[in-house]
């Protein structure tokens, strides 16, 4: 089968796909949003992360996590939002990683998030499913 010849998702596949794509929308809106305002607590805590205490780098932030989400929320640009969101929890992991915060809770909860931002893409995306066939 093709990726132009895709095979209808099941009900049950499409519901949970739009629902584990549902909670990183939600939860990459709040992320972004609140690094938007210059909020003393976000820039504060983004000091021992390494980052300056600049309301700017803060904001800049917000701004490619929301741009990111966004392409991810819509059905024609959802793989292009995948590939942005998988690179910004990259950067999470890396940061974590660098400054020596826990493994399991801290550094691989990106991880964490891109096993559901793509379970939720692959379960909700037919053309995805017949990119990469996990059963015939």
């Amino acid at each position: 089968m093709s990726i132009s010849q895709t095979a209808p998702v099941p009900s049950g596949a499409l519901w949970t796909g739009r629902a584990l794509s549902g909670l990183i929308i939600l939860f990459m809106i709040f992320d972004g949003v609140i690094k938007l305002p210059p909020l003393d607590i976000v820039t504060q805590t983004m000091v021992p992360l390494g980052w300056p205490a600049d309301p700017n780098a803060a904001r800049m932030l917000g701004v490619i996590g929301l741009v990111s989400t966004a392409l991810y929320a819509l059905p024609r640009t959802s793989v292009l939002g995948a590939i942005l969101l998988t690179a910004y929890m990259g950067g999470a992991i890396a940061t974590n990683a660098r400054i020596g915060n826990p493994l399991f809770s801290h550094t691989l909860f990106g991880v964490y998030l891109c096993i559901m931002l793509w379970g939720g893409l692959y379960l909700r995306d037919p053309r995805l499913r017949a990119l990469i066939p996990f059963s015939r």
